[in-house]
This record gives structure tokens, sequence and C-alpha cells, in this order.
């Protein structure tokens, strides 16, 4: 049974001070390219254009209504569902249909709603994962088209397998897509005078060098002249804590914003979706309930987030939708400041 109220781990809730919230909907993003907005004419726009006609059509239309509600009823539904059929004529179903993404880190948590989302929007999967093979083989299996490839991002030749897989295993020009999601953290949470050596160092080599070594692999084997996309995934945290994590994550906004701008002209955007507390294992890990209560509490909507409230936007960012999305960090964080 599902309690209301904020949950903060498996099968434990926080009652809310607030009566109970209504049901949570799905998040949905238009995905339709810009380009075609121009081609679609609001049913009102036609009254614009009458003739005489047309006017004497209305007319008679009119009467016969009037004379006739059930016909008008009829006529009604008959417009609406006229509507309603062009609309999905024009919205394309699946707006990834033929790209290829890479998501790192798709295995668990973040990483693995992504993946899941992207693939609703048609896209062919690489699952790049480090250590849960037997996690990335069932997502890999769970999927209409994809594919899991072991690699450690923070070593260049891991990097480049997986732009290589996805040309062995999808063909043409490999991926159009990557989402830099891999990430580690100490979850000790140290403050910078108590942080050893050795825990920075892994914490910056996943965190900032894996990204930079995807990026770079990204920037020059993705496709020009539309639909190339990088998203990277980074952290809410960037500016509130003082610790490995938190400067691994900012140096990536940094280094996102550069490439944005380094790209002019290749038509690939580049972009960083940094998530608030989000309900994962990596998330929990170290935590106290008492500190995870906390960050509910202080959070507007009262709960922690969850994947499916990040996979969403990071899938908006790789559509056609979203080209003039470039050089942006969208806080997914349900306001937290």
């Amino acid at each position: 049974m599902r309690c209301n109220g904020p949950r903060f781990a498996r099968g434990t809730w926080f009652p809310s001070a607030r009566s109970p919230a209504p049901p949570r909907r799905a998040l949905v993003l238009w995905t339709q390219p810009p380009s075609t907005h121009r081609d679609v004419e609001h049913p009102r726009a036609a009254q614009h254009h009458r003739t005489p006609d047309t006017e004497r059509l209305d007319s008679a239309g009119r009467a016969r209504e009037a004379s006739n509600p059930e016909a008008a009823h009829r006529i009604a539904d008959a417009d609406i569902a006229a509507v309603a059929a062009a609309a999905a004529a024009e919205a394309p179903a699946q707006p990834l249909a033929g790209r290829v993404a890479i998501v790192t880190g798709a295995s668990r948590g973040i990483g693995r709603a992504i993946a899941a989302h992207l693939s609703s929007l048609g896209a062919s999967l690489v699952l790049g994962y480090a250590s849960r093979a037997d996690e990335a083989d069932a997502l890999a299996a769970s999927l209409p088209r994809a594919v899991d490839v072991r690699a450690d991002v923070s070593d260049e030749a891991g990097a480049r397998s997986l732009f290589d897989a996805a040309q062995s295993a999808f063909g043409g020009a490999g991926a159009h897509i990557l989402v830099a999601n891999a990430g580690v953290l100490d979850d000790s949470y140290p403050a910078v005078a108590g942080t050893a050596t050795e825990s920075f160092d892994r914490v910056v080599a996943v965190n900032l060098r894996g990204a930079f070594l995807c990026l770079r692999e990204a920037a020059n084997r993705l496709p020009r002249g539309g639909g190339g996309r990088i998203v990277a995934v980074t952290s809410s945290v960037v500016g509130s804590l003082p610790e490995g994590y938190t400067a691994s994550k900012a140096a990536v906004e940094a280094l996102v914003r550069t490439m944005a701008k380094e790209l002019k002209g290749t038509r690939i955007t580049a972009n960083c979706v940094a998530p608030g507390a989000t309900a994962t294992d990596m998330f929990f890990a170290g935590k106290s309930k008492e500190m995870v209560r906390r960050v509910v509490v202080n959070n507007p909507m009262e709960r922690l987030g969850e994947p499916g409230d990040i996979a969403p936007v990071v899938g908006f960012l790789c559509t056609d939708a979203a080209e003039w999305v470039n050089g942006q960090v969208i806080r997914a964080n349900g306001g937290h400041v």
C-alpha cells in the first residue's frame, strides 16, 4: 500500500504537514520540431478566409444545427476528431527514431531511467556501465534496440569503445546523442580539509575526466548538420556543498558551456541537466534518516525527486525541438535553490 507523504527510503515515509497531494501525472514534453508549428493553422484562423460561398454554407449549417441538436453534436464531434487526427499526423510519434544514443552509467538510477525514456522516443541505445553487468544485461534485453557495453569512462579506450559499439551495433555514422551520466561520490561527505587524496582522485577521475573523455569523443564523432546532442548530467548541489563531488560537477558544467561555443556551426548542442536530491542508491548511501528528512522538508515540493522526473528533461534536450537550447544548465530539482 502506498502512503501519502514524501518518500525517503524504501518502504519508509514521512507524513507531510499538508493534506495529501493529488496523484502525480506523467510529465509530457512537446517534442515536435519548431518548423512544423508554422504549418498548423489554428481553427479560428479559418474565420479570416471567408468567402460568400462559405458564409452561405455556414448559415445553412447553423440552421440545421438549430433544428436538430443531435446532428449538431455529431458535427461537433466530427470536427474534434478531425482536428485530433490532424494533430496526431503532424506530431512525430517517435522523435528520435533512426538515431543512436549513448548513455553512460545506464545500469541503475537516473541513467537507467534516461535510457528507457530515450528508447520510448525511438532511439537505439548503447548502455554504458562499469560493474553491474546483470542489471545492464536485463535493461538491454527489455529494450527493442539496445546493447550494453562495459566501459571505464575514465580511460580513453573505454570512452572510445562506447562510440565504436554504436557504429558496429547499429551501422551508419554511429552515435547521434551522448548522455554523460556516469558518476561516483564519497558517501562520507567529507569537508575539503578532511578529504583524502585517493577519494578526491577517484571522484574526479570518473565525474570530470570521464565526462571530458566522452565529451571530447562526441565532439569529434557526432554528425554535423543537425541532430547531434550532448547532455551531461551534473548536480544541483553545485555551489552548495564544499567537497570533491561538487567541484567535479561544477567543472563539467563549465566544460559543457565552453563546448557549446566551440561547436559553433555544427548544429550540435551541448547542455547540462542538474538533478536535485533524487531517490537513488547513490543518494541514500551514507545518509541518515534525519539527513534525508531535512532534504525533503527543505524542498518546495516536500519530496525527493525520482529518476522519472529527470529522464523527460534529458529526452527533450535530445530532440529537434530543443535545438535552440544550447550551452545551458537546467536544474531539475523541485525548486531547490
